[in-house]
C-alpha cells in the first residue's frame, strides 16, 4: 500500500510517499501551487492531510484526489487520555504516533521544536497522557525584543551553536536562548526518566537539527516525525476503521 501524506503548516508544505511504512520520497514546498503541480504526477492508493491553513472543504475543491483529513474525529491507533481531548492539536497527536511507528515498545516522549516546544508522552500501553508546551526558539528571541525597551532582535548564526559566555548583547541573547532550551530539554528528559527508566525520546520539528548534539542511545533526532505519524494514522484508518 502506497500512502501520500501531506502536512500543511503556516510557512511550509511537507509531503512524503510511504510504502508499507517506509519513506520512498520526501519533498517540501514554499507555496501551494507548486505542490499542486507536483502532486499530479504521483502514484498512490491513499492520502492524508493535516492542515493549519486550509479547511477540508477548501482542499476538496482544490485537489484532484480523495484524502483523509486529520481532525479531532479521526480514528487513532492510541488511546487518548488527555483531559480536554477537543483542545489537543492534531500535530501533537501525529508526532507521538510517528514516534511509536519508530519506537515500537515502551514509554516514549516526542519533543517537537517548532514555533512552540511541545512535549508529548505515550506510555508502554499506548495511552497518550499529555505533556507540556513552552516557547520555541524564535518566539524567545522575539519576546525579549518586543517586551523590552533596549534589547535588539537576534537569531542564531546559521544554526551554529553560540558561545556559552556571551561578550556582546546579541551573543548573550543567543547564549540565553540556545542553552536555555538545551537545559530545558535535558531537564524534561531527566525528570521523565526518573519515573520511566526505559524511556525513549524522539526530537523533531524545524529547529531539531540545531540540537542534534543531544542524540544518544535513547534520544533520536528525526526532523519530519509528523509525516511518519500521518502515515501510521492513515494506514490505521484504511485497515481498521
Amino acid at each position: 500500500m502506497r500512502n501520500f501524506v501531506i502536512d500543511i503548516g503556516n510557512t511550509r508544505l511537507k509531503t512524503a510517499l510511504f510504502e508499507e511504512g517506509k519513506v520512498i520520497s520526501e519533498e517540501s514546498f514554499g507555496d501551494f501551487g507548486t505542490f499542486l503541480e507536483a502532486s499530479k504526477s504521483l502514484q498512490f492508493q491513499h492520502a492524508i492531510i493535516s492542515s493549519v491553513t486550509y479547511t477540508k472543504e477548501q482542499l476538496g475543491e482544490l485537489l484532484g484526489f480523495s484524502f483523509l483529513f486529520l481532525d479531532k474525529s479521526t480514528g487513532l491507533p492510541i488511546t487518548n487520555k488527555y483531559a480536554t481531548p477537543e483542545t489537543l492539536g492534531v500535530d501533537r497527536k501525529a508526532a507521538v504516533i510517528g514516534a511509536r511507528s519508530i519506537i515500537e515498545n515502551g514509554p516514549l516522549l516526542a519533543v517537537d521544536l517548532g514555533s512552540c516546544i511541545t512535549y508529548d508522552f505515550l506510555d508502554e500501553s499506548d495511552n497518550y497522557m499529555g505533556g507540556a508546551i513552552s516557547p520555541g526558539l524564535q518566539m524567545r528571541f522575539r519576546a525579549m525584543h518586543q517586551q523590552t525597551a533596549r534589547l535588539p532582535i537576534a537569531e542564531l548564526e546559521s544554526n551554529k551553536i553560540p558561545d556559552f559566555i556571551g561578550n556582546t548583547t546579541v551573543s548573550c541573547l543567543r547564549s540565553g536562548v540556545y542553552f536555555g532550551i538545551l537545559n530545558e530539554l535535558n531537564g524534561f528528559v531527566q525528570q521523565y526518566q526518573e519515573q520511566y527508566h526505559d524511556l525513549k525520546v524522539i526530537i523533531c520539528g524545524g529547529d531539531s537539527k540545531i540540537f542534534e548534539s543531544l542524540t544518544k542511545d535513547h534520544i533520536f533526532v528525526i526532523p519530519n516525525l509528523i509525516l511518519y505519524g500521518l502515515d501510521r494514522i492513515l494506514s490505521y484508518n484504511v485497515n481498521y476503521q
